[in-house]
């Protein structure tokens, strides 16, 4: 029968799924400046360089925030901190920092994933419909959200739900990789429509992750 073990357990998972979705909020100035300073007792300048010359502990925070929006840990300060040092000058939207840092961190945005093997299982998008998209990304501008036609955006998520399903029947992990431009609002977008799926751009994969594209996903949609 169902234990109170058992009720121990669910009750753990769900919280432990509250606090992942809710990290963000979380986060404030005062927690983020505890992690500075934590950095900073070993590696002084590298903080020193960032906050404030750099970047403000408001646009950090809201970076961070973004991290953990997409579920990516932010343990590894150090090299959150250096990429920043060198993408700071590109442009201070947190949205963009954060678009620009996880790239760096790739490897463990990958090692977080559920029973990653050496091959990787990917779904992709057809050509045209990652044209379209990424044409919508570009005309909506950055930080807004594309609009999508409604026949295409449910067509979109209705394969985009159904080839999650049927990867998470065969793998362990659904990863949907898109180019740079189109992951941060297609993921947006997905999040709370998609259940399961990792958005992943291109450039987030080490060169040395081999991958297997197990299902490309077109749309009715013309």
């Amino acid at each position: 029968g169902y234990t109170v073990v058992d009720a121990a357990t669910a009750v753990a998972t769900h919280l432990n799924k509250v606090l992942r979705d809710n990290a963000a909020d979380l986060l404030s100035h005062d927690e983020v400046q505890q992690l500075l300073d934590k950095l900073s007792a070993k590696s002084p300048k590298l903080v020193e360089d960032l906050v404030p010359s750099k970047l403000s502990l408001g646009v950090l925070t809201r970076t961070l925030q973004g991290l953990l929006n997409d579920s990516v840990s932010i343990r590894d300060m150090r090299t959150i901190v250096e990429a920043l040092c060198d993408e700071s000058s590109k442009t201070q939207d947190p949205d963009q920092l954060t678009g620009l840092v996880r790239p760096r961190l790739g490897r463990m945005i990958l090692q977080n994933l559920a029973g990653v093997k050496e091959v990787l299982p990917v779904i992709t998008l057809e050509a045209n419909l990652e044209r379209m998209l990424q044409n919508a990304a570009e005309q909506s501008g950055i930080g807004q959200t594309a609009v999508l036609e409604p026949d295409l955006a449910d067509s979109l998520f209705r394969a985009l739900r159904n080839g999650t399903t049927k990867t998470l029947e065969q793998h362990d992990c659904a990863v949907l990789v898109v180019s740079p431009v189109v992951r941060p609002w297609l993921s947006k977008m997905l999040k709370h429509r998609v259940n399961d799926l990792v958005v992943l751009s291109y450039s987030e994969i080490p060169d040395d992750q081999a991958i297997k594209v197990v299902l490309t996903i077109e749309t009715q949609s013309k």
